[in-house]
């Protein structure tokens, strides 16, 4: 009888360099490859974004003035003493409240009749269809400035058409030189409604384009199961536009937060500044040459659009992700 001998144990192979490196040669080649292509975009976004934004940050703690430029000397390190007075000692804490509050108005008022637009677009013929997209269009090529001239103009106090049309169905003279600038609030009920009138255009169009990516036979097999109006929107539809809307949501924050040319355009034309201020021209009619307390008001509307963009962000890495 003879004995199996079992052959040894194989000594284990040494891995492959091409096979199992940490980190190939093609892949570093393409990570430099990549680099070498942003790079360009990197170094604008550096000068035009990044050294701007540490200047600010920087001046922010410090009592930097127009005599300091002047004279050219240094300012003096002063810490959180001007966040300190931004929040304390100043009308930042009602200007930060008034601009949140316009900003949630504006942007579902916006969004609402966007979306809305966009659904009833849906159902017209072309013909109407076409004619709607075009008053869309010339709402939102109009510049902001001109479309508050305007609305401006519609609202004047003496020649203005909503004074004429109150009287005229009202059959009395009681809006005859009525001022709607005036008045705070019937102040952001004129802004509102321009920002309204010239954001509508970009939710309705983006809507309707994601619109046209839900699957007909999603929409069919809903019908067949009775699923109809808002019931098939709400869980048929909108799980469809839910990525879309998302960023449009976000861009409206942002964009609805900072608003500027519309607010200071009507407060030329009779609004009480300091009544009416949000937090972009109350940036700009900061004290002449107090570039401190300009430069931590700044900061927090940043931190501010960063917070509220957050949530924007954090969806995008998630979708990447997957």
């Amino acid at each position: 009888m003879t004995a199996t001998i079992a052959p040894p144990d194989a000594a284990p192979t040494r891995p492959s360099r091409r096979s199992a490196p940490a980190r190939s040669r093609t892949q570093r080649r393409e990570a430099r490859n990549g680099w070498a292509l942003l790079s360009p975009s990197v170094i604008i976004l550096a000068v035009m974004v990044g050294y701007p934004a540490g200047v600010m940050i920087y001046q922010s703690f410090t009592d930097y003035s127009v005599k300091n430029k002047v004279q050219g000397t240094w300012p003096n390190f002063v810490g959180f003493d001007n966040y300190i007075e931004v929040f304390t000692a100043s009308q930042f804490p009602d200007v930060l409240v008034r601009s949140l509050g316009l900003m949630v108005a504006m942007t579902a008022f916006i969004v609402f009749f966007g979306v809305l637009i966009a659904v009833l677009m849906t159902r017209l013929s072309r013909t109407w269809r076409i004619t709607v997209s075009v008053g869309l269009l010339l709402a939102w090529a109009m510049p902001p400035l001109a479309a508050t001239v305007v609305w401006g103009w519609i609202f004047d106090t003496k020649y203005g058409v909503v004074n004429y049309l109150l009287n005229t169905i009202t059959g009395t003279s009681d809006f005859t030189n009525h001022s709607w600038l005036e008045n705070p609030w019937t102040f952001f009920v004129v802004l509102t409604i321009i920002v309204v009138w010239q954001g509508i255009p970009f939710v309705a169009f983006t809507t309707y384009a994601a619109l046209g990516q839900v699957p007909g036979e999603v929409l069919e097999a809903s019908s067949l199961d009775g699923a109809t109006g808002l019931k098939r929107f709400r869980l048929v539809v909108f799980p469809y536009l839910r990525s879309v809307l998302t960023v449009v949501l976000v861009l409206q924050i942002i964009w609805n937060l900072r608003i500027f040319t519309q607010v200071y355009a009507l407060q030329s034309r009779g609004g009480i500044a300091s009544e009416t201020n949000v937090l972009g021209t109350y940036l700009f009619r900061q004290g002449v040459g107090e570039f401190g307390i300009t430069s931590a008001i700044g900061v927090v509307m940043v931190v501010l659009l960063l917070v509220l963009s957050w949530g924007y962000v954090r969806t995008t890495l998630k979708e990447e992700e997957l």
